[in-house]
């Protein structure tokens, strides 16, 4: 499969990559390396990894990052109150020591988590380790084996080779730098928000019976809207919620009702600074230099 095969493999799956982003997905599904995605919250980047997932077929596994993560979480952990029970059930039948040990330090009393399950399945599938940059430094030391070997090791049962190499997917929002090693060890692109032609694509890829004319509109406002100070930048899927807000509303162009409009912007606007500073007037503003 070249990089345009890819492309419009994704985008039969309603997912408009850019010819950078198709090229980067290319190249590591080629090369076996993990892809870091990097860009602003609401871009598509998770979205990415979803779509690659249907296209190809298989499982998507999930990793969200957050403060705190760790290999528990993350990785494995052993089923405790099935080894308790276990322990208990051996004791009264007279059966201690060794043996019991090894039965419940045994891959039967082993919970995977989303890292060990990614690499125990027998079809390859979609890892996405999400927004890498939430979780502590201390943790992408544990992402180093994974990535590097794609094995894990286990002080009771040793180490776990990968039956099959995960199509690793990571992203981050970029809120914190991320470590020089986990850089080195991926593919790395940037993912900004798409130009007018590509996000109408998208819209009209994901609201078919859109008219032309409210869809021209609604991303020439979008577009104009992201250029305001705002706290919160509308995303992609912002953008597609709008939409449906308007045709559920029978909104046909944006200058119509400038009240109802305005009523539909919940849907862009997600803190009450950014609603209080696009006022029915700025809004009326924007949506003019959009028609």
């Amino acid at each position: 499969m070249t990089w345009t095969d890819l492309q419009t493999a994704l985008a039969g799956k309603t997912y408009v990559a850019s010819d950078d982003l198709a090229v980067a997905l290319h190249l590591a599904l080629s090369l076996g390396r993990p892809l870091l995605l990097e860009g602003a919250a609401g871009v598509g980047k998770t979205e990415i990894a979803r779509t690659l997932a249907a296209v190809k077929d298989t499982q998507l596994i999930r990793l969200q990052c957050y403060e705190g993560l760790d290999a528990a979480q993350a990785i494995y952990e052993w089923n405790y109150q099935r080894q308790l029970l276990t322990i208990r059930a051996a004791a009264e039948d007279g059966e201690t020591g060794k043996s019991v040990e090894e039965r419940i330090f045994s891959r039967d009393f082993l919970l995977e988590r989303p890292l060990l399950a990614a690499i125990t399945q027998d079809t390859p599938p979609v890892l996405l380790i999400d927004e890498i940059d939430r979780a502590d430094e201390e943790f992408e030391a544990y992402l180093l084996e994974i990535l590097s070997d794609f094995q894990i090791s286990i002080p009771e049962l040793g180490t776990i080779t990968a039956t099959t190499r995960p199509i690793v997917i990571l992203t981050s929002n970029g809120t914190r730098d991320l470590s020089d090693a986990l850089r080195r060890r991926c593919l790395y692109t940037y993912v900004d928000y798409p130009d007018r032609q590509t996000e109408l694509a998208i819209l009209k890829a994901r609201c078919p019976k859109i008219e032309a004319h409210l869809a021209d509109q609604i991303i020439g406002f979008v577009q104009k809207l992201r250029k305001e100070d705002l706290e919160k930048t509308p995303g992609i899927a912002e953008t597609l919620d709008f939409a449906a807000a308007l045709m559920g509303l029978g909104i046909a162009d944006l200058t119509s009702d400038p009240a109802v409009m305005q009523s539909t912007l919940t849907t862009l606007l997600k803190t009450q600074s950014d609603q209080a500073q696009v006022t029915i007037e700025v809004a009326q503003r924007i949506a003019g230099r959009a028609a």
